[in-house]
């Protein structure tokens, strides 16, 4: 099977945007990463990143795409999913499914809402339709730690907000790792990032998404909450929820089944 990595970047406005695609398949399928992208994009991780969908790589071609490089003071969630769908459009990618995780799946309700024509299928996971409480209280304690420049303790925090205790355990010893690695050379990207988090709220026109649309979450998210996935699940029509036990915000790191149920999902064309 050829994997067909690409690593690529599109212009768009005065700026550009990383993104990365893998696979040869007819059917598209956008990934949306989250805030997470504020620290690190995708570039040049083509090979790195393929690998969850490795299966899937005969039926599906698969982008996954950062926010643009570039990105105005005040850029707002729906500023985002528009950038999106031009870049969608000026790549002939039309009629996908698109997995928003996370910042990603705020971003991806709203281009469902305002370019139906580009959506297939909607997959929202530990994602949420505005800042509630929960949201609001992670997001604004990372901002403060930005600010601070206190990157270990950023990480820190993040880590445990999003993974489960045995995972976290498991794992802490890496997160001084990590820190190096991931530190970026300032956070002015992240924190507009996060900014935009603050000031999204979907709630008033989640009806308007008509497409086929799973919502995953896990029971035990600490950093969008657990009534937002069903807050979802009844604001758009026809939406399937399906709540993983056990699981918090990493559910799509931690459970292994999280990219079968994506794929059986857009396989079977059921409602």
């Amino acid at each position: 099977m050829k994997k067909n990595y690409q690593n690529c970047k599109i212009s768009i406005g005065d700026t550009d945007m990383y993104y990365v695609s893998f696979g040869s398949g007819d059917k598209k399928l956008v990934v949306l990463p989250g805030l997470s992208d504020g620290l690190a994009t995708v570039r040049g991780k083509a090979r790195l990143l393929y690998f969850p969908y490795r299966k899937h790589l005969k039926k599906y071609t698969v982008y996954m795409f950062s926010r643009k490089n570039k990105m105005p003071a005040g850029y707002t969630i729906r500023e985002m999913a528009e950038d999106q769908a031009y870049v969608m459009k000026e790549l002939n990618i039309d009629k996908a499914s698109i997995l928003g995780v996370s910042q990603g799946g705020m971003i991806a309700q709203y281009i469902a809402i305002d370019h139906p024509e580009l959506v297939e299928n909607l997959i929202l996971a530990v994602t949420a339709p505005y800042a509630n409480n929960v949201v609001k209280n992670a997001v604004e304690n990372w901002i403060r730690l930005a600010k601070k420049g206190d990157h270990k303790a950023l990480m820190t925090d993040t880590a445990k907000k999003t993974y489960t205790q045995p995972f976290f355990k498991r794992y802490r010893f890496f997160i001084p790792l990590s820190a190096i690695l991931t530190k970026p050379a300032g956070y002015e990207r992240f924190l507009r990032n996060a900014c935009a988090i603050l000031g999204f709220d979907a709630r008033d026109e989640l009806s308007k998404i008509s497409c086929r649309t799973l919502i995953l979450s896990g029971d035990d998210d600490h950093i969008v909450g657990n009534k937002a996935a069903r807050q979802l699940n009844q604001k758009i029509p026809g939406s399937v929820l399906h709540i993983c036990k056990g699981f918090g915000h990493g559910l799509f790191e931690e459970c292994k089944d999280f990219y079968d149920m994506v794929f059986d999902y857009l396989q079977s064309g059921k409602r």
